[in-house]
């Protein structure tokens, strides 16, 4: 894997730059004259404020208020971030926190929930990726900038805070009331759905997010005797997290060639990151889940497994976040979080504001057994005087009856995961024949 010392890039979550502002951040600036009569407005709308403003404004905080309003201007991502608002964003690399568990961005003014993480307050309350949150208790969001939408959202553990929602197919705004507590993230879960068929979920891109991985998948190998017969890798609702998580999950099942590479305004700029030639699954099928809550890291994933045609994609199109950002330490204590460039994946496409599109489009759909007729179909078995069949035994019967209703429960609980289980099952049977 190629990389560059000294850069770590963020998709919604921190890693420090070593450093502050480098020579090129001031050379396309000098290609150009200042504007002098932009300047001169400010410092005669800063000297107004100072004199007329109905109440004293110190200029350490006016200086933070513009330097705010020049980085949110840019784009949703750029931002400025105080001592506690710096603090606060790098705790999230540990997979502990506070709060309501909620990937948030904005949308019109509003703050929108771009997934909620596993096992947190937010999830068990209801709250659902693509909700637009227009008041928190009595306050209107509308305008409030992200980061102080985020920071009146955290709070002590066991304080409640009510979230009116605005969602898509429903009437009336929902009104959700949900209890703060400490954000423990576990960000990898597996099982096994059926015999030599793993499932492993990521929930978020951490910093042990491949290391996690990489165990959960030796379990579930050891529990298939050696080697899958075939993979889901659930990435649904997962918002993103670290870069290198994702590029790192990506390599661990692909051979060669490009994961990801970033590009920014200079041309020289482009940065490659390449695989390794191992695959952990040792060519086994895949198949991804994505949906609508699917953002930054966990979209180069899908997007690398899908250009280099080791995975099936399957689901909804993807959120859309194609952009990298960049954590550079102004002072001693705070920082600018920078738009510095776009992501691509192997063959070139950008995911910016467009996702990616599954190979297999299928809604989350809700699917309900139904009620089986007293009538009873009556089966060659039934007939009075027939031929036994001497190869299969009892043993034989309970366990396709066993396995039936298993996939039914499946159906029933989580549609999108039986019908990847479904397909692996077909590309497992393909690839035995081949």
């Amino acid at each position: 894997m190629k990389h560059r010392t000294g850069l770590v890039f963020s998709f919604g979550l921190v890693f420090a730059l070593g450093g502050a502002l480098g020579p090129g951040f001031g050379t396309a600036a000098e290609k150009e004259a200042l504007p002098m009569q932009d300047l001169r407005a400010f410092a005669e709308i800063f000297g107004r404020i100072k004199q007329d403003y109905v109440e004293p404004v110190a200029d350490r905080e006016l200086l933070e208020h513009a330097i705010r309003g020049m980085l949110s201007g840019l784009d949703p991502h750029s931002a400025y971030l105080n001592a506690d608002e710096y603090k606060s964003l790098q705790v999230g690399t540990t997979g502990e926190f506070g709060g309501l568990g909620i990937e948030v961005g904005l949308e019109d003014g509003f703050v929108k929930v771009i997934a909620p993480i596993d096992d947190t307050p937010a999830q068990r309350a209801g709250v659902l990726a693509g909700d637009l949150i227009i008041k928190l208790d009595d306050r209107p969001i509308k305008g409030v900038s992200l980061d102080e939408a985020v920071k009146l959202m955290r709070g002590k553990k066991g304080t409640s805070i009510t979230l009116t929602i605005a969602r898509e197919g429903e009437k009336k705004p929902i009104v959700i009331t949900v209890v703060r507590d400490v954000i423990r993230v576990a960000s990898i879960k597996s099982r096994m759905l059926e015999e030599g068929f793993g499932y492993l979920r990521i929930s978020h891109f951490q910093s042990r997010s491949t290391q996690d991985m990489l165990q959960h998948l030796s379990e579930l190998k050891s529990q298939s005797g050696g080697k899958l017969r075939g993979l889901v890798l659930d990435l649904r609702n997962n918002p993103g997290g670290i870069l290198n998580g994702a590029v790192a999950v990506s390599d661990a099942f692909l051979t060669e060639g490009i994961i990801v590479y970033t590009q920014g305004r200079d041309a020289e700029s482009r940065l490659d990151f390449t695989a390794a030639p191992d695959d952990v699954l040792e060519g086994s099928p895949i198949v991804v889940l994505v949906n609508g809550g699917s953002a930054s890291a966990s979209e180069i994933v899908a997007g690398a497994l899908q250009d280099h045609k080791r995975a099936v994609i399957m689901g909804t199109r993807t959120f859309g976040k194609g952009s990298v950002q960049t954590i550079v330490p102004v002072n001693g204590h705070s920082a600018v979080k920078l738009t510095t460039a776009r992501y691509f994946t192997p063959l070139g496409r950008s995911i910016q504001a467009e996702g990616i599109t599954p190979d297999i489009q299928l809604p989350d759909a809700k699917v309900t057994s139904v009620k089986k007729p007293d009538l009873t179909q009556v089966k060659e078995s039934d007939l009075g005087g027939h031929l036994v069949n001497e190869n299969q035994d009892e043993n034989v019967k309970q366990k396709e009856g066993e396995k039936k209703d298993s996939e039914i429960s499946l159906a029933e609980s989580d549609y999108q995961l039986s019908e990847a289980l479904n397909l692996l099952k077909a590309l497992f049977i393909l690839d035995k024949k081949g």
